[in-house]
């Protein structure tokens, strides 16, 4: 990145756990960046960020609508609950400044849409938290997959299933403020990571899905501790086929709570040439060749460097040069679309199709 006289001069709209790692990442590039806006709803924890991670005179708000009336204020982080996305974005964007924005960007297809139709009327820059594709293993595999390695994709597992991960803080189990449980959740880093690498965002034509919470009501074991079955409002697993207009079809997999062996974080990828499976930060290529069956897994590299690092510094990047966000804003509303699909066909009890 070159350096510029003028920092980049960001904004935080919610203050909670997921924006230490904002946070954390901005402050890894002092020379381009400073934080001079927090905003939350609760002012203590506004003001604490302020005074950890904030520039001199950074400003404290409750209300962000008065954090969006700053005029020196070049971009955003939206680090809210999943039902506040869009609405803020969309006035983020309206007021002038880029957004990155947590995953996923928003609860229902509408409101995605939403959200790109307003960053290309604006021309302002949005992108969306999806780190999981900034790993090494990742864009290894993106650029094998480029190459023409794996040649056509057909079919694919997005994976992210967790025997016992409930996240028992904030208001993870509020159907209300996150649209769903770990589908919309973790579902939607597998998701993201899966469509991306596959390079496919043709039309999801048909979806069949199934959402169950079958153990939320148990109690039991949990690595975050016991959850309150009262309040565990959304699902605890759901499963998704999904057929695309390409003719791919995507399995998509998710729990926070399944009778399973082990955890499974990934993308298992299955192409004319060969497969790969990028699960639980391991990659694996598997091939067929001179009468043999091969199985082939890169040596790991030795970087110890955080992924939202890293996704700070594309978006930052992409800030100060001008360049197009690693994650695009259309690919994000594909994969809302996807598991919104998904949960309309648990609903239904059967799939749900889209007009070609």
């Amino acid at each position: 990145m070159r350096r510029r006289k003028k920092k980049l001069r960001v904004g935080i709209i919610g203050v909670g756990g997921i924006s230490r790692v904002h946070l954390e990442g901005y402050a890894k590039l002092p020379d381009l960046v400073e934080v001079v806006a927090f905003c939350d709803i609760i002012p203590e924890r506004a003001k604490a960020g302020s005074e950890r991670y904030g520039a001199p005179g950074a400003k404290v708000f409750t209300d962000y609508r008065e954090l969006l009336e700053m005029e020196d204020l070049d971009a955003v982080s939206i680090c809210t609950p999943n039902n506040l996305h869009a609405p803020m974005t969309i006035d983020a964007l309206k007021a002038g400044k880029h957004v990155l924005c947590e995953k996923p960007m928003a609860i229902t297809s509408e409101e995605a849409d939403a959200m790109v139709k307003t960053a290309k009327e604006t021309g302002l820059k949005l992108s969306v938290g999806y780190q999981s594709r900034y790993s090494d293993d990742a864009q290894l595999l993106k650029r094998m997959i480029l190459d023409g390695e794996l040649g056509k994709i057909y079919y694919a597992e997005a994976l992210a299933l967790r025997r016992r991960g409930v996240p028992t803080w904030g208001v993870f189990l509020s159907k209300e403020k996150q649209g769903g449980g770990p589908l919309i959740d973790i579902g939607t880093h597998s998701l993201d990571l899966t469509l991306w690498l596959m390079g496919d965002y043709s039309k999801p034509i048909e979806v069949l899905g199934s959402s169950y919470k079958e153990l939320a009501p148990l109690g039991g074991y949990n690595a975050w501790g016991p959850w309150d079955p009262k309040s565990f409002e959304v699902e605890d697993s759901a499963f998704g086929f999904v057929k695309l207009e390409s003719g791919a079809t995507v399995v998509v997999k998710a729990s926070w709570a399944l009778n399973i062996k082990e955890d499974e974080h990934g993308s298992v990828l299955c192409g004319t040439r060969g497969g790969a499976r990028l699960v639980n930060n391991t990659l694996t290529i598997n091939k067929e060749g001179n009468n043999r069956l091969w199985d082939i897994t890169p040596v790991p590299t030795r970087s110890q460097e955080s992924l939202y690092d890293r996704e700070i510094a594309y978006w930052v990047d992409c800030l100060v040069n001008n360049k197009e966000p690693l994650v695009k804003a259309e690919e994000a509303a594909q994969v809302t679309r996807i598991l919104e699909m998904i949960y309309k066909s648990s609903e239904v009890k059967t799939e749900v199709s889209k007009k070609k």
